[in-house]
């Protein structure tokens, strides 16, 4: 009867109807509270008691059945991606709040980087990677944290033919978004021994082919996250069309840009020189310039035909296992 006398609560379990962790605070945080705070601890599974019970696993595919049955304009947590930035704060993951730190600016240049940085200090491998089929693989041997869990990265290009990496996780959940990031992790020495591939290893590359694929299929009309290049630019330029509306220096060039940055994913190439010239500093009417001399030259944006879309079929190009060394 006298539970607003303390300020801890500590989760022993992990509920299977989540209420009942906000249900268990109220009962602290009452009439008579002093404290400023509540603190509430909860006791996760060990990961090898996780592997066999998949108790976090049960809960998030309640959660999403749950979702599927109160209707498509009803959910719990909103998307995918609302999905994981809740569970990401429900487990107190650092720096969810934070920037994205993580610099895309640029990729294909670095990419193209690495790959001449290669075959120049070993010219041989310019004509043994140039010989290998799609879909081939490999793994390694990582140290897994947090920061870098086991996984398979995948490398593919899609129906509308621009590259795009995804690191899938052993849920077989994407565990980040970020192409710099996701290059930085496949990184290794060229006497780097093979190690045997997961189990899981296909599954996880099919898990990765279907999100970009979805990615790139609502791709069109979405913008991606603000900090992202196509929303910078299409911000920009749109609030350059509304403030100098009816004068000589918006044309109709300038419209149709900003509705193809709208409807279709940006080129890599694109993104790499937006962002550079974003970083700079460039002013609204260099950058509408700018854009529309991308356009002209058809180097802004990935511009398909959907009749077309329908016979083209995405390419996985390879993929990589990063699996600690006690893998099952």
């Amino acid at each position: 009867q006298n539970l607003q006398d303390c300020h801890i609560v500590v989760n022993y379990d992990l509920p299977w109807a989540i209420i009942r962790l906000i249900q268990r605070a109220g009962r602290v945080d009452r009439i008579g509270q002093q404290a400023e705070a509540i603190l509430c601890y909860s006791f996760m599974p060990a990961e090898r008691i996780e592997d066999l019970l998949r108790l976090r696993a049960r809960v998030l595919r309640r959660l999403r059945e749950n979702a599927e049955v109160v209707g498509s304009d009803e959910a719990f947590f909103g998307s995918g991606d609302e999905n994981r930035i809740v569970v990401d704060l429900y487990n107190e993951k650092a720096g969810i709040l934070d920037d994205d730190a993580d610099d895309d600016t640029d990729l294909s240049s670095r990419a193209l980087a690495i790959w001449n940085n290669a075959i120049e200090a070993d010219p041989r491998l310019k004509g043994i990677v140039e010989r290998l089929p799609d879909v081939v693989y490999s793994s390694r041997t990582h140290q897994p944290t947090p920061e870098n869990p086991d996984g398979v990265l995948v490398y593919m290009r899609t129906a509308q033919d621009y590259d795009a990496l995804a690191w899938v996780g052993r849920d077989g959940e994407p565990f980040t978004e970020s192409q710099s990031r996701i290059l930085q992790a496949a990184a290794c020495h060229p006497n780097t021994p093979a190690a045997p591939r997961n189990d899981s290893h296909h599954e996880l590359v099919a898990a990765g082919v279907a999100r970009i694929t979805d990615e790139a299929m609502a791709e069109g009309g979405q913008l991606g996250r603000p900090s992202g290049a196509r929303y910078k630019t299409y911000m920009r330029l749109k609030r350059f069309i509304e403030e100098n509306e009816r004068t000589v220096w918006v044309t109709d060039e300038h419209r149709r840009a900003l509705a193809d940055i709208y409807r279709y994913p940006l080129r890599n190439t694109a993104t790499d020189t937006l962002n550079r010239q974003l970083r700079a500093g460039i002013v609204d009417q260099q950058l509408a310039g700018l854009v529309v001399d991308l356009r002209r030259d058809d180097r802004l944006c990935v511009i398909h035909d959907d009749d077309e879309d329908e016979d083209a079929e995405p390419r996985v190009i390879c993929s990589l296992g990063l699996w600690g060394g006690n893998q099952p």
